[in-house]
């Protein structure tokens, strides 16, 4: 649309008064030409033929042709955006639940072995059953109980007497391994049939058999066992 130069300089889309003040404007004014907006440099797409400017990118927007690598159809694809929909906060009762662990616990077995027995050693006692007891301490000590001498084992041999009253000690390590000293006991301490020297620690494990006294045998067992802590949510 032509537009028309005021007396006031306004441009007016009327050609005998001014639209914007309403001056009257002469024949004399001549029609402003609106200016011829730049041709954009463009090219056509050579897969499709569709006109792509040469400042938008390299790739035809219709087919993805690639004007650089003149590839076919390479028009990157364009990964959606997740919308996170936040639902409102409610309130949710939960019932009480159950967490299981699994944990080892120690033990030994006292049991006589008559194959232990020596020449000279007295026959062991025919009722003897075994003695199973949990080593839920840090120190256990091995021994036979003497009231005199104020001597109370947590692993009481009192049916062998060639068991010292203070004979060895079971102690736990910070891994929760132990570990089997003999503390000078006057007939020594056997592990898997070696014999131990005093106050050396030899480290336990799941099956070991420590031999003391005429026949006495103690069996190290590692359990495993389940355990489940009740918790609430």
């Amino acid at each position: 649309m032509s537009t028309y130069l005021c007396p006031k300089g306004h441009e007016s889309s009327e050609s005998d008064y001014c639209s914007e003040c309403g001056a009257k404007i002469g024949s004399s004014s001549a029609a402003i030409v609106p200016p011829i907006p730049e041709k954009v440099a463009a090219q056509l797409c050579p897969d499709c033929s569709a006109p792509h400017e040469l400042h938008s990118g390299n790739f035809c927007e219709i087919c993805g042709y690639n004007f650089v690598t003149k590839a076919h159809g390479e028009l990157p694809m364009i990964q959606p955006v997740a919308i996170k929909v936040v639902a409102p906060l409610e309130t949710v009762t939960t019932k009480q639940g159950e967490e299981e662990s699994a944990t080892r616990e120690w033990e030994v077995v006292v049991t006589i072995e008559p194959s232990l027995r020596h020449p000279d050693s007295p026959e062991p006692p025919a009722d003897q059953p075994p003695i199973t007891i949990r080593l839920d301490k840090s120190t256990h000590l091995i021994g036979r109980t003497s009231q005199v001498r104020a001597v109370y084992p947590d692993i009481a041999i009192d049916f062998d007497d060639a068991v010292s009253h203070r004979h060895a000690l079971i102690d736990r390590q910070p891994d929760n391994t132990f570990t089997l000293r003999d503390i000078g006991s006057s007939n020594g301490t056997q592990l898997n049939g070696v014999e131990l020297k005093p106050m050396v620690d030899s480290p336990l494990k799941n099956g070991d058999a420590v031999t003391i006294g005429h026949w006495t045998k103690i069996t190290i067992q590692a359990l495993t066992q389940s355990v489940k802590s009740s918790f609430k949510l």
